[in-house]
């Protein structure tokens, strides 16, 4: 993908989500709508793209890559949950655990996969897929006791191994291995449900970003966070891909999903356990909307080295 159809697939992406912020300003996508789109994503949409992005001929190489891309986002993982237990001791006591989770968990399976996939292909989503295995596993186990004193790790067990997504990712690679052939039926229907994987995935984004007002998401701690999450993060990575010289599609799908927002969940996660809901919110908007300037830049340098 060239400078120009990147540009392109960043504007499609943004007038798309000024559609889901028009909807959801109007009411004509309602707050109940807004969870029944998100759902309709997460347990649906997304899955079926996963798995067709697995259905492609592989070799050595591709399993190589597959295994690089798994090791750096556990290291990803172990680095950001040591920034989250280090930098945070002396913000405020409610703050403290959304920072922390929002440091561990970001929006790579929501907004992360599309771009993934409108940057790099299939084989960038593919990458992606395998990517966020080890921050889905994360995200629901040490994530959530950033939130609550104790948890039930047979309920956390239970919860990341039935994650749709999860299930994508194995019934993709067993496809892959196994190189069996769907029917033809079945083959287009899972085409055609993931093609909307990008307008529905901007469309919910868009009904996010319009819940909040400018001036509430003007807050210092953010603003920081943000330079954290979009910038500092996937810097680190970046040079790290580049000192052991890992494959070029391999380190730009690993940089991209690093540099994505605060996962939505951080919002949900904070509301069902009595925490600062409204900060969580602001989080997810404003590192959303910074997201929109500092993907397409990641995307344009990551490019050049393919």
């Amino acid at each position: 993908m060239g400078t120009t159809e990147l540009i392109s697939l960043q504007l499609r992406m943004f007038l798309i989500m000024l559609v889901g912020l028009f909807f959801r300003k109007k009411n004509i996508i309602s707050q109940e709508g807004k969870k029944n789109l998100t759902d309709l994503v997460i347990y649906l949409i997304l899955p079926c793209n996963i798995v067709k992005s697995f259905m492609i001929e592989f070799d050595s190489s591709t399993l190589l890559n597959f295994g690089w891309i798994l090791l750096i986002s556990v290291l990803i993982q172990v680095f950001c949950a040591i920034l989250a237990k280090t930098l945070y001791r002396r913000t405020e006591e409610e703050h403290r655990p959304v920072l922390m989770y929002a440091t561990v968990a970001s929006n790579s399976g929501f907004l992360g996969n599309p771009v993934a996939e409108g940057v790099f292909g299939s084989m960038g989503l593919a990458l992606a897929s395998v990517y966020l295995i080890p921050q889905r596993i994360v995200m629901w186990s040490a994530g959530v006791s950033y939130f609550t004193k104790g948890t039930d790790r047979k309920a956390i067990v239970k919860r990341v191994l039935t994650h749709p997504c999860i299930i994508a990712v194995f019934l993709g690679m067993i496809l892959m291995l196994t190189q069996v052939s769907l029917p033809s039926f079945l083959d287009a229907a899972l085409k055609d449900i993931g093609n909307c994987n990008t307008a529905m995935s901007m469309l919910v984004i868009g009904t996010i970003l319009a819940d909040v007002k400018p001036r509430e998401m003007l807050d210092k701690s953010i603003f920081l966070f943000s330079g954290l999450r979009l910038v500092l993060i996937p810097l680190v990575v970046y040079v790290g891909c580049l000192a052991f010289r890992v494959d070029g599609l391999v380190t730009g799908v690993s940089v991209l999903l690093a540099a994505m927002p605060a996962a939505s969940t951080t919002a949900i996660l904070a509301a069902k356990y009595d925490g600062d809901a409204v900060y969580a919110s602001k989080c997810v908007v404003l590192t959303t909307v910074m997201s929109l300037i500092a993907t397409p830049l990641w995307s344009m340098l990551l490019l050049k080295g393919i």
